[in-house]
């Protein structure tokens, strides 16, 4: 007999009822120290002050007009978010997939008002993930995402991770767009290489096509820079945004060049509920403190903490770990033993990971996380690699 939620999720046996920055309070009272954030979503912890006032004033005043209106709090989102990045326009979503969605629309719309429709292909990569729509599974285009789901929305060519010459061989006259996540997230804490993200750009210059990002996991401060792509120094056309950006509040958000986005005119997208006064005056207050200079510079300051403690770790256990991966905040434990069996084992000793593709466990905190809960966080991490290597380091 199926259950009244529909059993798409294989959930773990916690049940939390309330949180404070990086810690989780189970029911029966236990606490957990979080190192999943909500897979990236909870960027300024749980339960923040600053952004539970924001929340809770624009709840006073207004909940929802739909976008037939303006909304001050969702012009004042889009006028940081283009102060502070590449982009000239912004739509916004409910979540990273919607994000995706318009994202592949725009490019191709893009094309077909230069009078060339027949570049609608857009070039992706094995590891990828953007989201769980018919957009979505498509561009990822792995069997575990798209199996008994045909038939799939064509248009995506897909190739292996880190296979230049692959790459240059697929682009033809019918490419619409690259898209591709600076570091990937379900696939395993990924990186793509600076040089490689360059010369993604030098290769949509020299053909004129559109770079897109995912940054979906890896924005919003996740990686020390406000996004990750800041640190190859280049710039995207398009670019998908969500998780951190509402600190909680489900938010999403596509970020433009005013060229990529020109074919996008009124009544060509549209949503309900994105960019409704709520998330925006949340993605408001969570833009003002993760955009400042000083914040980032903590942010890096802890994930040096963070990563040289995590490197001792894997030194102290080479049966159950073999590296570090990743870049800030988002860091990934390549493992020996079965990474579920890390995850499970830490919620033993009441500390929260989150598993990835490639045997990889995620560690994903809150940007503000204290120095005494990395601390903290790394020895019951210890406890539970004990635990898996029989009690001997």
């Amino acid at each position: 007999m199926i259950t009244s939620i529909l059993p798409t999720y294989s959930r773990a046996p916690l049940t939390f009822v309330s949180g404070t920055g990086s810690w989780l309070v189970e029911q029966d009272g236990r606490r957990f120290l979080d190192l999943g954030a909500g897979i990236a979503v909870n960027a300024l912890g749980h339960a923040n002050p600053a952004l539970v006032e924001a929340l809770t004033e624009q709840a006073g005043a207004l909940w929802h007009v739909s976008n037939l209106y303006n909304i001050p709090a969702q012009q004042k989102l889009a006028d940081a978010l283009v102060a502070n990045t590449f982009a000239d326009t912004v739509f916004f979503t409910n979540s990273g997939t919607e994000a995706c969605e318009l994202a592949v629309k725009m490019a191709r719309k893009y094309w077909y008002d230069k009078g060339t429709p027949e570049r609608s292909e857009i070039i992706t990569f094995s590891g990828s993930f953007h989201g769980r729509s018919s957009a979505g599974i498509a561009a990822a285009g792995s069997e575990k995402m798209t199996k008994g789901f045909g038939p799939l929305l064509p248009g995506f060519t897909h190739l292996e991770f880190g296979d230049h010459d692959a790459l240059r061989a697929a682009v033809s006259d019918q490419t619409a767009a690259i898209m591709v996540e600076p570091i990937q997230g379900e696939g395993g804490i990924r990186p793509l290489p600076d040089v490689c993200l360059k010369g993604l750009r030098d290769l949509c210059d020299e053909h004129g096509i559109l770079l897109i990002l995912d940054e979906v996991q890896c924005g919003m401060g996740r990686t020390g820079k406000l996004f990750a792509h800041e640190w190859a120094g280049i710039t995207p056309d398009i670019m998908m945004v969500a998780k951190g950006i509402g600190g909680g509040f489900p938010l999403g958000a596509v970020l433009a060049t005013e060229n990529a986005a020109s074919g996008m005119t009124a009544g060509t997208h549209g949503s309900t509920y994105g960019g409704n006064p709520l998330a925006c005056a949340v993605g408001a207050k969570v833009m003002e403190i993760i955009a400042d200079d000083a914040f980032l510079a903590e942010v890096n300051r802890k994930a040096a903490l963070m990563r040289q403690k995590l490197e001792g770790l894997v030194a102290a256990y080479p049966d159950v770990f073999e590296s570090v991966r990743g870049s800030g905040l988002m860091l990934g434990l390549k493992c020996k033993a079965t990474n579920t069996d890390v995850v499970k084992a830490g919620y033993g000793q009441g500390v929260l990971t989150v598993p990835a593709a490639d045997n990889v466990v995620r560690l994903l905190p809150a940007l503000n996380i204290a120095d005494e809960d990395i601390a903290e966080a790394v020895l019951r991490l210890d406890a539970a690699a004990a635990q898996l290597a029989g009690g001997h380091a």
